[in-house]
């Protein structure tokens, strides 16, 4: 009894190391890395024409299809959009899910409306559905009331469904944003304006909420962060009903000295949680690029500091290769990203882990 009680001790004593070890050792991160690079450029797959833009995509499954919801910029803002696969390279779009407010709806999101999947299952290679709650299925989206390439002041807000989200249809919008610059509890990092978010739901609660939402953002330096200069940082907001949410820190939670660390999306390779980001204009770089990092309790995170996960070489991406999405799916890594080649065509391209040819999609000239 006693060699019993021991061995649970032990246990016990072992899984709350585990739980406050904040730091990933470098040869998990190394492990990550060789799990999650992706080395083959298949290249684009979706390159919209007529001057427009496409962006950010967020990729799930449902039944033996492939979904990809990514934002459009069409001079007057940004919509979101559905397409669908069935192998992950050859996509079809079908519609809109979030378009523009001209009759319905509050003003506050007029001309923006730019969405990401919320959810969804996040552990790597799994089923990559979504995820629903409360009846729904749910969506953050960044949305603004002027008109233009992310101008005005864009805040988050929660849209949601209980249609078939494989379907194109205008999902419902919260009547107010749930997080903007102009809140009383807004940080110093994230007064101006807020950007992309993702929403997992964490069945342990290590923050003491269901719900936690990632989100990047720029604000001022004076005063608090003097040594960091202006640009974009990843914060936590938290929530107990998707509805409403709160600040988790006073901090950022992922950010560099100098340019843009952004666009956070969230997986879990085993024990640990990875972000998945991009970086532009870092000391010395001109470039945006995909990077990552993880952490065992989603609060502090370790950054990896190797080779880039996705980086401009290609004519379809010699300006940016940008904005993580990353699937695995019958032992084979498929990274999405926006690329953005020199005369600013945007268009989303994927990388893989193993060789798969190379996409007939092309940018028009």
């Amino acid at each position: 009894m006693k060699s019993r009680s021991l061995l649970i001790l032990i246990s016990l004593l072992a899984c709350r190391t585990f739980a406050q070890q904040k730091d990933v050792p470098p040869k998990i991160m190394q492990e990550i890395y060789d799990q999650v690079k992706t080395p083959y450029k298949y290249g684009l797959v979706i390159a919209p024409d007529g001057g427009r833009k496409a962006d950010c995509p967020s990729v799930f499954r449902k039944g033996n299809a492939w979904f990809m919801t990514y934002i459009l910029f069409n001079g007057r803002g940004y919509e979101t959009w559905l397409a669908k696969s069935s192998n992950l390279l050859e996509w079809s779009t079908l519609g809109r899910v979030l378009s523009f407010a001209d009759s319905t709806g509050s003003d506050w999101d007029k001309h923006q409306q730019a969405g990401y999947i919320a959810l969804q299952d996040p552990h790597w290679g799994g089923s990559y559905e979504l995820q629903p709650y409360a009846g729904k299925h749910w969506m953050s989206y960044i949305g603004g009331n002027e008109s233009g390439y992310e101008t005005g002041a864009l805040a988050i807000g929660i849209a949601y469904t209980d249609k078939d989200v494989t379907m194109p249809h205008n999902w419902q919008r919260t009547d107010k944003p749930v997080l903007s610059a102009t809140d009383a509890d807004v940080r110093w990092w994230e007064n101006k304006k807020l950007y992309k978010s993702t929403i997992i739901r964490d069945q342990q609660k290590s923050t003491g909420h269901p719900f936690v939402m990632y989100y990047n953002a720029n604000g001022d330096t004076s005063g608090n962060k003097p040594k960091y200069r202006w640009f974009e940082r990843i914060g936590m907001a938290v929530s107990d009903d998707m509805l409403h949410w709160q600040r988790y820190e006073m901090d950022p939670v992922m950010h560099h000295p100098i340019g843009l660390t952004a666009d956070p999306v969230i997986q879990k390779i085993g024990k640990v949680w990875v972000m998945f980001y991009f970086g532009a204009f870092w000391e010395g770089r001109k470039d945006a690029f995909n990077r990552f990092a993880c952490s065992y309790d989603l609060r502090h995170w370790t950054d990896w500091t190797g080779p880039d996960l996705v980086k401009p070489s290609e004519s379809f991406d010699q300006k940016y290769a940008h904005k993580s999405f990353v699937v695995k799916h019958n032992g084979v890594v498929y990274h999405f990203y926006c690329a953005v080649d020199n005369k600013d065509n945007r268009g989303i391209a994927v990388a893989v882990s193993k060789d798969l040819g190379k996409s007939k999609v092309a940018f028009k000239e």
